[in-house]
């Protein structure tokens, strides 16, 4: 498992870590019931707290993405196409949040963004 951590991203690092995994899930190169490193040996490898990688782990449990098993363990869980969906839709609003942001401090109305948003998707779905 090939993780990239970078210092001077203003994402944290265990996000950093967790979204990787989860990527390294979603395109199934981590499978099913495949193990994860400790988090000792983890942070160990990258050189970061234990804290750190606790949290990330922490974080992929919480959203199914692995189960960990006190004493033994964290695996990779056998995710439903309803986690990765939501895992997607998040995602989606996030960025979404931020084009209605933007759009705002731009001065554009609701109805503004609405017919917008209308015609793009009318594009898109014409050309499907």
């Amino acid at each position: 498992m090939n993780i990239l951590i970078n210092t001077s991203s203003m994402t944290p690092i265990y996000e950093q870590i967790a979204d990787q995994i989860k990527q390294l899930i979603k395109s199934e190169v981590l499978k099913p019931n495949d193990p994860l490193p400790s988090v000792r040996t983890f942070a160990k490898d990258y050189k970061i707290s234990a804290l750190t990688v606790k949290k990330a782990y922490d974080v992929l449990d919480e959203e199914g993405f692995i189960h960990t098993i006190h004493g033994k363990g964290s695996y990779v869980a056998q995710i439903s196409i309803n986690v990765v969906q939501e895992e997607q839709q998040k995602i989606l609003e996030s960025e979404l949040e931020e084009w209605i942001q933007k759009a705002i401090r731009l001065g554009f109305s609701q109805e503004d963004l609405e017919t917008m948003f209308n015609l793009l998707m009318e594009e898109k779905y014409d050309k499907s």
